[in-house]
Order: structure tokens, then C-alpha cells, then sequence
């Protein structure tokens, strides 16, 4: 049997959780590794090794490391890419070219302004710091924008690279998520006929549904 990969950081973490959907898409075994980003175990030495920026997630799989959310996803659709979902990832290279483009437009173009949504809206009164309105409305007009783009292409095709779903679409979870299910600005998904449709096919996942049961059995 195969060894678990470890993946550390909280199932709270917008990027843990990208990566702990990519595993169970791919039906690959994990150990989800606590770090106390509170007690700063983060900064410790030991982290440092294998995350050396202080972030999370890190990736650990026998003998090699891995960091940025992304990038691990990537990997483990590569090197598991005979189980779970085979099409994850995409299958010849127009495929894979055509999720690429639409993970590159979310991690430039939909992450910025909705993890600076995420934050203000849904981290910054857990955390007891004042919203900043400005950036909440600039990052407002800039998610709609994008959105507004994702709209048309969602009127094309079922999904953002093509007629299946894919880690292009994966990879848009866990903002969204935040987003639609903790602040009141779920709208800017739902009022969008093609947008809301895919969030609601996204997100109805089996993966995706035992993520959020992760998150919901830490916070509770």
C-alpha cells in the first residue's frame, strides 16, 4: 500500500483546501499535518525546511517537498494520473494547455481581488480588524469584471477548459466558496446565470462537499 502524502496547514487555508480537493478528486490516501500558524510554527526551523517562505500549505510525498498550492496540484495530477479522476488534468496536450490558461487567469486574474474579498469580509471580523471599504469596493469592480468574462466563456462551454470539469475549475473553490457561503456578496457568483450555474456544479462535488466537512469539523 502506498505511503500517504503528508500535506500540512489548516483545511481552513484557501490554498490547503485546493490542494486536499486535487487528492480526493484523484482518490490519492493523505495525513492532514496541523500547523498553529497562531504559536507560529510556521516560522519554526523544521517548517522552513520544507516551506521556506513560512506559508502554507507544504507537501511532502516520500522523499520530495513541494510548496505552492498550484504547483502541488499539478504534481499530483501528474503522478497519479492513472487513478481518481484521469481527466483532471487533461489528457493531450490542447487539453492541458487550455486548463493551464484558465489556471493561470485564476491565480492573475479571479485570486487577487477575491482573496482581498475573502479576507475583509469573511477573515478580517474573525480577527477583530477594521474592513477597509475602499478595498472592498475596488476589488469588487475588479471580481466583477472577471467574472463578467467568465460569464461568456460559461455560456460556450460547461466548464472554464472545456465540456468537463478540471482543476481550472477546481482551483476556483476555495475563494468562491468563502465568498458565496460566509460574506453577503455571494451574489456577484449567483445573479450570473452561467456563473451561478458552474458554481453550483462545482461546488456540489463529492470532493469538494468532504473538504468543507473538514473545515466545519475544525471550526466547530
Amino acid at each position: 500500500m502506498a505511503t500517504p502524502v503528508n500535506v500540512y496547514g489548516p483545511a481552513m487555508s484557501t490554498a490547503v483546501s485546493r490542494v486536499l480537493a486535487c487528492l480526493l478528486e484523484k482518490n490519492v490516501d493523505f495525513q492532514l499535518i496541523s500547523v498553529n500558524m497562531a504559536k507560529g510554527e510556521h516560522k519554526k526551523p523544521e517548517y522552513l525546511k520544507i516551506q521556506p517562505f513560512g506559508q502554507v500549505p507544504a507537501f511532502e510525498d516520500e522523499d520530495i517537498s513541494l510548496f505552492e498550492s498550484r504547483s502541488i496540484c499539478r504534481y499530483i495530477c501528474e503522478k497519479y494520473a492513472d487513478q481518481g479522476n484521469k481527466g483532471l488534468y487533461g489528457t493531450n496536450p490542447l487539453a492541458k494547455a487550455s486548463i493551464d490558461q484558465w489556471l493561470e487567469a485564476e491565480g492573475q486574474s479571479f485570486s487577487p481581488p477575491s482573496s482581498a474579498l475573502v479576507f475583509q469580509l469573511a477573515f478580517a471580523p474573525r480577527m477583530k480588524i477594521k474592513q477597509d471599504q475602499v478595498a472592498i469596493k475596488q476589488n469588487e469592480e475588479k471580481l466583477s469584471k472577471v467574472l463578467d468574462v467568465y460569464e461568456k466563456r460559461l455560456g460556450e462551454t460547461q466548464f472554464l477548459a472545456g465540456d468537463e470539469f478540471s482543476l481550472a475549475d477546481l482551483s476556483h473553490l476555495p475563494n468562491a466558496q468563502y465568498l458565496v457561503n460566509a460574506t453577503d456578496r455571494g451574489e456577484l457568483f449567483t445573479s450570473r446565470e452561467n456563473v451561478g450555474r458552474w458554481w453550483d456544479e462545482i461546488s456540489s462535488r463529492d470532493s469538494w462537499k468532504k473538504v468543507v466537512g473538514m473545515q466545519q469539523q475544525k471550526s466547530a
